[in-house]
């Protein structure tokens, strides 16, 4: 059984070299449905991209712990004329288009030594959100499982009443054949006739119109397995509801276990992380700094006192406080913001445990109910068919009439949709007890 979210995850990864025999066309396990439609499923998809994209986020270059590095250059040539006038006329000055290049270069390199432990924080957050990710995508699973799982036993079910209605049909033809040998030596009038051919007919009718539910129902099941909708599938399986699933187990692992609460303590700890990134803005910051400048000028002849080149070139290096003063009280407010997101987000947590711990106890009150009833309905299937058999007899004998025929048929296509409905209603809320227990597998 899947007891921890890596598990699920650790499918979801092997999903493309999984073996998948069902096809387009053909019989399906249940194996089958849940392995295509975890593989194809769009929204599976969007998950995985999420926690690939999480991923790349976990970097400490995205949580601004790594230097940065600018290099930058430019070469510039200008063309300018020159008028100038001076008390003495003879040393004025004039000049055309005097041309003029400069070249500059620079490589810059800048790194962070302290903020307030901002930047360790917020890795730790980015780590963190990835893990949620992770979570979320086990939860998306969960419930594709649990939605293809009963969709597929939902199709048993119906499957197991159309049976139910074609031997039904073949026990009012069987009454029909019947009717017509008595009528044939002169014991049988044309009401039992009409009324068998009538009973006939609606049997017929009546499995054609559940023929058209299990129809749907694999519709349904393929569009959960992203396939084709009118592709031909054959379903063929039982039943079989565990019985030994206990409610403190359940209970226990729906905190412990269960993707959609981890995720929300997950998320409770991001908000910290939040808040932490949020007031350590109200620490200094102190960065160093290093470069290389290089400042290379060529000048025409314009006059004596302008030099012809000028070289600047070499390192620097230098240190960067920033400290912040007043800003309004706006980091104050956002740190105070932040908490009560804190609080929120353990609310959301409290608040999704006493749901889903909740909606456990009504499902194992119906899987325990609907137990109990599993034996009853057996029996009183078994009852009636041999009920149905009996009176078949007897109607030949012409020891029972047509009316107690009927009747003892009604019995046993109400005992066959009971049967199937109590298997599927405990069998649902298995289904539902290990997804809350994230131990669902098919």
């Amino acid at each position: 059984m899947i007891k921890h979210s890596p598990l699920i995850l650790l499918l979801l990864v092997l999903l493309p070299l999984a073996a998948v025999r069902a096809q387009t066309a053909g019989k399906i396990t249940l194996n089958d449905a849940v392995t295509m439609a975890l593989k194809n499923n769009l929204g599976i998809q969007i998950a995985k991209n999420n926690v690939t994209i999480a991923g790349i986020n976990n970097d400490y270059g995205v949580a601004g712990g790594l230097p940065y590095d600018n290099a930058s250059a430019g070469d510039q040539e200008q063309a300018q004329s020159i008028r100038q006038s001076f008390a003495n006329d003879s040393l004025n000055k004039s000049t055309n288009n005097a041309f003029s290049n400069s070249l500059t270069a620079s490589l810059n390199a800048n790194l962070l030594l302290y903020n307030g432990e901002r930047v360790v924080t917020a890795k730790k957050r980015l780590a963190t959100t990835e893990v949620q990710s992770k979570q979320q995508l086990s939860s998306r699973a969960l419930i594709l499982i649990n939605n293809v799982m009963l969709k597929y036993y939902d199709i048993v079910r119906q499957q197991s009443y159309a049976s139910t209605l074609q031997k039904s049909i073949e026990v009012t033809r069987q009454r029909l054949d019947i009717v017509k040998e008595q009528q044939s030596v002169g014991v049988a009038n044309n009401a039992d006739l009409f009324q068998s051919q009538v009973d006939l007919n609606t049997a017929i009718q009546n499995f054609q119109a559940q023929q058209l539910v299990v129809g749907q129902g694999k519709t349904d099941l393929l569009t959960l397995m992203t396939l084709n909708p009118d592709s031909a599938i054959v379903v063929e399986d039982t039943i079989i509801v565990d019985s030994t699933i206990r409610l403190g187990a359940i209970l226990e692992a729906v905190q412990t276990a269960n993707p959609d609460v981890l995720a929300a303590d997950e998320q409770i700890t991001i908000s910290k992380f939040i808040e932490k990134e949020i007031g350590a803005q109200r620490y200094p910051s102190l960065y160093v700094n290093a470069g290389y400048n290089l400042v290379k000028t060529h000048n025409s002849n314009v006059n004596k006192v302008t030099p012809l080149s000028n070289l600047n070139y070499g390192p620097y290096a230098g240190l960067t406080l920033n400290i912040p003063i007043f800003n309004g009280g706006v980091y104050r407010r956002q740190e105070d913001v932040a908490g009560i997101n804190v609080k929120n987000s353990q609310l959301q947590k409290d608040t999704l445990i006493l749901n889903y711990t909740s909606n456990a106890v009504k499902n194992w009150q119906a899987y325990n109910n609907n137990l109990s009833q599993l034996q009853t309905a057996r029996a009183n299937y078994e009852l009636s068919q041999k009920l149905l058999d009996l009176v078949k007899q007897r109607f030949q004998l012409r020891q029972a009439t047509i009316v107690d025929y009927k009747n003892a048929q009604q019995s046993y296509e109400n005992a066959g949709y009971i049967l199937t409905n109590v298997s599927f209603a405990a069998k649902a809320a298995e289904v539902q007890l290990r997804r809350y227990a994230n131990q669902l597998t098919p």
